[in-house]
Formats: structure tokens, C-alpha cells, sequence
């Protein structure tokens, strides 16, 4: 009988699979956990992250199907056999087969072997002879699956050769990996590259995937294009404005926790000073779009214009398993990056934690199991200690300095943001947009005691901050040229394409007057973050309870936190609504998003004020 040292060998493997029932469907049954595993005790604190995959590794082995295919749904949809993107927990398999850990049974298992061939047999299979991938159709040839599989195919090969297991399909992935390379890397390849890059992550994923494709086997000629390719991503990945091109504008969760990710791979395979400095670059972006809680709980973003997803806040820490975790790669490097990652004092608190939580580790819900999370853990860890990240949150820009005006332009699109005492505003205008998702005018409101107190969403006409027709047809769900005017006070002027609603906005030390003229009746919307010990009424004296929803007719609307004031203001009494949404930030929930209505004839002066 086969034990896990003999497995490890070529001559095991070959024993094994002559062993194999012919369609091998019972080979692709794991074992499940003895009762009580794991004990969490047992991980080294930064290989936690991989204590959830354990658990799961069984219930996702079970639903392969005989060919390979992971047909039950864990990962991207569409769940479909041509998906290669679904096949990417082949890294999985293949690090769980391969590690030797006290807390891992599963290290040299025949089963999951047998499990793994089947993965990666159907996998290679879904490869055109270009080179490429398919993802939602077989006879497609995708960026993301070719970017992606060039990562994960990669990384399963440097497993596998030190284990000494699978000669023919590491001669496949040798092989096919090569074919994906050159497929990528062409420059000619309009689906990777373009002037400005529709999908950065993508395409930097495949860089990343190439650099060690060509560590695990030299090529002269890919190398060069990969040098190159280095060069082209710093040219058309990022905009003059310091974000990644997601459909060609900015993209919080994509940018933040996949492409700088990517970049971290990337970087550490290859040393190319492209990464760094891009990194940098965005650090510097994120400096005006990430809003720093003044408790120290997390950051609320500036979400509106992100083009594609809606990540609205990040806890100040984040325990494994956490998407954005490799970028602490570049801390050394790039230190003002350490203010957006969990400090190591932290983590280490609750990583002992979770170590002492009596609780059963709990199977991932599908669709939540990246295998992205797993490769983190290649490089070690370049965590901030507490005091480099309090250096760098206070070198913030909004932290630093309480007075200045920033405009970054790209691709007919206006980013604005402006600090004075008392308060820091955000916005996002332009003559076009990024993608319907994106949501234009005024975007954000955070004071240095009171922290975020307004936040506009992207891909919401309900809670964006507009003037919003009837309809719910909302002057932010479109483009928003503007003009900026600059006095004391400062002034910017913003208007629908067909003027169908003009903004004034003039910006003191501590107000915001927001002078409104439309065609026809609306209502002036604006989103509120509220905790529970806020105390919001109306000037009627009508209180609004927290978490709940109420109208009254009112001039106006305080909201009082940590021993100061905000007054929102309209001039005269109308029937005002102060509504709970299903929004809420953080790890607690304990912010929740309000959002005020005042409608309004048509011309409406709103002022917002604080008092602290």
C-alpha cells in the first residue's frame, strides 16, 4: 500500500494512476476532516488564511466530476465546463497535495493526487492553440482566463516539481504555459493590449503569471517581450491620475485588491522597478480617496466614480483570508502604502485570536473561495509595525494639510478634491464617464472629528447625492461637465449636458452652499453615514431615529456627533424624509447609510455646516 512518502515520487504517481478504475469518478472522493479538525493551534500565524480552504477542500474535491471539471459552483461563473476560470482551484488541489504541515492530512493523499490530475487534465484541455483561454464561451479567446491561468498554471507547476509528482502534466504545463506566454506577452495582441488598458488587472495578471513562467523555464526571446511588456503596463495601465484602468477609469476593489496584488507578484518575480514606482504612484491616489475614521476603526472610500464594483470601506485591520494582503510586499519600498494595510501589531492580536477561538473552523461558502487568498502566502510578509503606519496615515494628504485644492483630469473625466478647515469634499464630473456604474457631481463629505459624513454610491440612483427628477431619474447617473472657478470662497459650477440641472457650489472653512436650478420639480438627495450614538432631528423638532425612517416639515436637519454639529439647511420648511438603507461600513455594521430628501419646485439653496 502507497503511503505519502512513496506518493512523492514519479514512481509512486505511476503506481497509483495504473491503479485508477478506468473514468476514475471514486478517485475524485477526499476524505473529509476527522471530527474537530483542524486545531487551529497548530498554524503558524501567517498561514491561518489556509485553515477555511482546509475545511473545504473535501465538499469541493467531491463535487469535481469524473473529467476534472469543477462543476460545483466554488468558484467564477459561469459554472460551466468550457469556464477556465473555474479550474483555477487547481492551485488548491496542488498546494494542499504538496505541503508537509502538522494540521494538513492531506499532503500526499492518493485521492486528492488522483483529484488533481483530473483537475489539470481538464484545464490544459480548455487551451486553444493560440495559446489563449476561454471563459464564457468555448471558442473564446479571454484575456482573464489566459491572464489568470498564466498565475495559477505557474504556480502549480513550481509545487509540483519539488514534489516529484505528475512528470507528464508538469511537461503539459511546462509546455502549455509557454503558449499562453507568448499569446499574452505579443504586443500585437489587441485583447491584452491597447493604447489605454480596458482591464489592467487582467493583463498585469498574465505579466505577473509570465515572470514565472520564464523563472521556472528561460527563454530568451519571451523575456525580452516580458521586459517590455513591464515598460507598456506603466504607459497604458495607470492614468495620469494614479489609478489602474478599469474600463478606463478608476476601480477601488479592482484596483486595490487585485491589480496592486498582481503588481506585488510581479514584482517580487522579476525585480522590475516599473512595479514599484507604479505602486507608489497609486499610493498617492489612494491618499485622497481612502477616508480615514477618525476612532481608528477603518476607512469609508470615495466610491462613486469606481467604475465596476463597490467596495465602500476597509476595516483598519484585516485578518486572513484578505484580498489585498500581498501588498504589504511593497511597504519597504513605497512606506506612505503601510497607512492602508493592518499594522503587524494588530494582525498578531487577532491572529492569537482566532488561534484561541474554541469554535470549529467553518466551510467557505461558495463562490467566496479564492485561490488568490493561498498565493499570498509565497513571499512572507512586509507588514508595517504600528508606528510606520502611523507615520504614513499622517502624511495623508487631507491629515497633513488643511487647505488645498487637487484636480487630476483623464480621458475627459474630472476628479476633484478640495480641504479646508473643518472639512474635506470630494467630487467626480466630466464630459463623459467611465461606465454607467459610476456616479457623477459631489461625492463625499468627511470632517477631521466627525470623519465621514457623507458617502455617494456608485450603481445606486437611490443613494447617490443628486438632484434626482421624478422618476428617481438622478442628475448623477450621467455625465457632469464642471467648471472650476476657484475665490475664497471657492467655487465650482456643474450641470447635466443638456442644463437641465445647473450646481453652484461655494466652499468656506467650515460650509458648503449648494445652490440648486432646475427645469422642473425634484428633490435634492444626500447620502448620510449615521452611527448609533448620533443624535439626528429635524429643526421641527422631529427626531430621526437610527436605522429607521421618518418625514417631517422642517428648514433643516442636525446631526450631532462626538460633541459637535452638522446643520443641514434649505431655507424654508418642506416635507423632508430621512430613510435607512441597507448600507452599513465596517466590520461591526454599526454605520449605517441614511439618506435626506428635500423636494423642491425646482431651485433650492442647501448649505451644510459644521460646528466642532
Amino acid at each position: 500500500m502507497l503511503n505519502r512518502r512513496t506518493l512523492l515520487t514519479g514512481a509512486g504517481a505511476a503506481a497509483l494512476f495504473a491503479a485508477l478504475p478506468p473514468g476514475r469518478a471514486e478517485a475524485l472522493a477526499l476524505a473529509p476532516l476527522p471530527p474537530g479538525a483542524p486545531d487551529r493551534r497548530l498554524f503558524a500565524p501567517a498561514e491561518q488564511r489556509f485553515a477555511p480552504y482546509l475545511v473545504t477542500l473535501a465538499p469541493l474535491v467531491h463535487d469535481m466530476d469524473a473529467s476534472g471539471f469543477f462543476a460545483g459552483g466554488w468558484w467564477r461563473n459561469p459554472a460551466a465546463p468550457y469556464n477556465a476560470r473555474v479550474q483555477e482551484h487547481a492551485y488548491t488541489l496542488a498546494w494542499f497535495l504538496s505541503q508537509q504541515r502538522a494540521w494538513n492530512p492531506y499532503w500526499g493523499d492518493p485521492a486528492l493526487l488522483a483529484a488533481l490530475d483530473a483537475a489539470l487534465g481538464h484545464y490544459l484541455g480548455l487551451q486553444h492553440a493560440d495559446g489563449s483561454f476561454p471563459e464564457y464561451a468555448r471558442g473564446e479567446h479571454g484575456l482573464a482566463p489566459t491572464g489568470f491561468a498564466l498565475g495559477y498554471l505557474s504556480k502549480t507547476l513550481a509545487l509540483l516539481r519539488p514534489a516529484n509528482v505528475l512528470p507528464t502534466r508538469q511537461a503539459q504545463l511546462s509546455a502549455a504555459l509557454r503558449g499562453a506566454a507568448g499569446w499574452l506577452l505579443n504586443p500585437a495582441n489587441r485583447s491584452a493590449w491597447q493604447s489605454r488598458l480596458a482591464f489592467a488587472n487582467q493583463t498585469m495578471a498574465g505579466v505577473a503569471g509570465a515572470a514565472l513562467t520564464l523563472r521556472l523555464d528561460p527563454d530568451p526571446a519571451l523575456q525580452q517581450q516580458l521586459t517590455d511588456a513591464f515598460a507598456r503596463m506603466a504607459q497604458t495601465g495607470q492614468s495620469p491620475a494614479g489609478f489602474f484602468y478599469e474600463e478606463s477609469g478608476p476601480d477601488l476593489n479592482y484596483n486595490f485588491e487585485v491589480m496592486l496584488p498582481e503588481m506585488a507578484d510581479a514584482w517580487r518575480q522579476s525585480g522590475d522597478p516599473h512595479m514599484v514606482q507604479m505602486a507608489a504612484r497609486y499610493t498617492d491616489w489612494l491618499g485622497y480617496n481612502l477616508l480615514r475614521e477618525p476612532d481608528g476603526s477603518g476607512w469609508l472610500t470615495n466610491i462613486a466614480s469606481s467604475s465596476r464594483t463597490s467596495s465602500r470601506s476597509y476595516d483598519d485591520t484585516r485578518p486572513d483570508p484578505e484580498r489585498t494582503a500581498l501588498n504589504n510586499q511593497f511597504v519597504p519600498e513605497v512606506p506612505a502604502l503601510a497607512a492602508f494595510l493592518s499594522a503587524r501589531e494588530d494582525l498578531a492580536a487577532a491572529r492569537a485570536a482566532w488561534a484561541a477561538d474554541p469554535t470549529p473552523v467553518p466551510v467557505l461558502a461558495k463562490q467566496d473561495t479564492s485561490p488568490r487568498i493561498l498565493t499570498h502566502a509565497i513571499y512572507g510578509e512586509r507588514y508595517p509595525l504600528r508606528a510606520g503606519k502611523d507615520a504614513a496615515i499622517d502624511g495623508l494628504p487631507y491629515l497633513r494639510s488643511n487647505r488645498f485644492e487637487e484636480i487630476r483630469s483623464d480621458n475627459g473625466q474630472e476628479f476633484f478634491f478640495i480641504r479646508r478647515p473643518n472639512l474635506y469634499l470630494g467630487g467626480y464630473f466630466g464630459t463623459r464617464r467611465a461606465t454607467t456604474l459610476t456616479r457623477t457631481g459631489l461625492s463625499f463629505l468627511w470632517h477631521p472629528v466627525a470623519g465621514t459624513i457623507i458617502q455617494s454610491l456608485n450603481n445606486n440612483n437611490h443613494a447617490c447625492w443628486a438632484t434626482v427628477f421624478p422618476g428617481q431619474r438622478p442628475d448623477a447617473n450621467g455625465p457632469m461637465p464642471v467648471e472650476f472657478l476657484g475665490g475664497n470662497p471657492y467655487r465650482l459650477r456643474f450641470h447635466t449636458p443638456d442644463s437641465s440641472v445647473v450646481t453652484d457650489v461655494r466652499i468656506t472653512g467650515g460650509q458648503i452652499r449648494r445652490s440648486v436650478q432646475a427645469v422642473s420639480a425634484a428633490t435634492e438627495q444626500i447620502p448620510i453615514v449615521v452611527h448609533p450614538t448620533d443624535q439626528v432631528t429635524f429643526t421641527d423638532g422631529t427626531a430621526a431615529p437610527y436605522g429607521g425612517s421618518v418625514t417631517a416639515t422642517a428648514d433643516g436637519l442636525e446631526l450631532r456627533r462626538g460633541g459637535g454639529v452638522v446643520r443641514f439647511s434649505w431655507g424654508t420648511r418642506r416635507p423632508a424624509t430621512f430613510g435607512v438603507t441597507s448600507v452599513s461600513y465596517l466590520r461591526d455594521g454599526k454605520r449605517r447609510l441614511h439618506v435626506l430628501r428635500v423636494p423642491h419646485e425646482g431651485a433650492i439653496e442647501v448649505t451644510i455646516t459644521s460646528h466642532f
